[in-house]
């Protein structure tokens, strides 16, 4: 089978997602070729049967933007010719299942058939999708994909009551590759920062609003009251500079450790004991559930996708959102009890190892080829 998969290639959970779902399809025996503007952070060069086609886009001065999405489209036409692609699968609905859509009309004129899968990851949805102005292109997107996947019921929700959706919408979980977190290399953080054996509280996210890093301040606050601990934050974005500001007025700069943006992740999971992501909502919550494999039980709040991934009283703690003293006592009760959670964690992510949602995404490749 030679499939091509479109993602964004930057951190966000669904390039990882896609890259990940790639290279194991690949690691099976089939051709894997990305496209998109830059190659993905999780694909390294060399892989077998994995190939990488750069969407290139060019500046002209008729436009005031950049013609992404067509010349994603005439990309995506190039390449399902010139290597004859079986079928494609686009992560996110636009600009790829738009720009997809359109190519699949190109090459039909042409006499080639070209299946789509499309599959929705959240802020195509959530966000973007709240937009009305996007509406009719989003709509018309997932309805004339061949197949249509989401990757959660509370993300299959949100899109039949935002959108005109007239198609089968599957859920397929994300998933994480369980290997990726055996026989890691130690980074030293925990000997650096907490040589006293402090527990160590961990957060990752893009420090945008609706992940509430304030809250895990607050939350942190709450635990150092009774234990001693450290707090690890990894990631940029736009709320990080007020982020910093806040850890110097509650005094606590001396226990906050910013580590940044970093390509892999799960080393430094490995390092932590406990997990806070107190997002307003989640499509899925791809972090926590990176965090769960590498051990570390899970503080989260209980909308969009959480309850989905986290267990509560099993895998860590549910609350509603903004309730910062319930999460607070909740994960105290996990670092009281830590060796039992942080089992119960790598139970509950064993059930989205990639091998276990791997034949679902084969199955629904191998279904689409038999109505070619």
């Amino acid at each position: 089978m030679k499939i091509g998969i479109v993602c964004y290639p930057t951190y966000g959970g669904s390039g990882v997602v896609a890259t990940e779902l790639g290279i194991e399809m690949a690691a099976d025996g089939h051709e894997v070729h990305f496209i998109s503007y830059s190659k993905p952070v999780r694909l390294n060069d060399g892989t077998a049967n994995v190939f990488y086609h750069e969407v290139i886009v060019t500046v002209y001065p008729l436009f005031d933007y950049s013609p992404y999405e067509l010349v994603l489209t005439s990309t995506l036409v190039r390449v399902a010719k010139e290597v004859g692609l079986d079928l494609l699968h686009v992560h996110y609905a636009i600009p790829h299942a738009s720009a997809a859509y359109m190519a699949k009309s190109i090459l039909a004129s042409e006499g080639i058939t070209l299946p789509i899968v499309c599959t929705l990851h959240g802020t195509d949805i959530t966000l973007v999708g709240k937009d009305a102005s996007f509406e009719p292109v989003i709509s018309f997107a997932i309805n004339n994909s061949d197949a249509v996947t989401a990757v959660s019921a509370s993300l299959k929700s949100d899109t039949l009551q935002f959108f005109r959706v007239n198609t089968e919408i599957e859920v397929i979980p994300n998933f994480i590759n369980l290997e990726r977190y055996e026989n890691p290399k130690s980074t030293g953080l925990r000997k650096s920062i907490a040589p006293n054996g402090e527990h160590v509280i961990v957060h990752v996210s893009n420090f945008r609003k609706v992940k509430r890093v304030q809250d895990v301040l607050s939350i942190f606050d709450g635990i150092r009251k009774e234990k001693e601990a450290k707090l690890v934050l990894v990631g940029d974005g736009p709320e990080l500079y007020g982020i910093e500001q806040s850890c110097k007025e509650m005094g606590l700069i001396e226990d906050v450790h910013f580590l940044g943006r970093q390509k892999e992740v799960e080393p430094l999971l490995m390092e932590g004991d406990l997990f806070i992501l107190p997002s307003t909502t989640e499509s899925f919550g791809l972090a926590a559930l990176e965090a769960m494999a590498a051990g570390m039980p899970v503080i989260s709040t209980n909308g969009g996708g959480f309850p989905e991934v986290n267990e509560h009283g099993f895998s860590g703690f549910l609350s509603d959102v903004g309730d910062v003293e319930e999460m607070s006592s909740n994960a105290l009760v996990i670092l009281n009890d830590l060796e039992t959670y942080r089992a119960n964690a790598k139970i509950q992510a064993a059930k989205f190892d990639i091998q276990v949602i791997l034949p679902r995404y084969t199955d629904l490749y191998d279904s689409l080829l038999t109505l070619v």
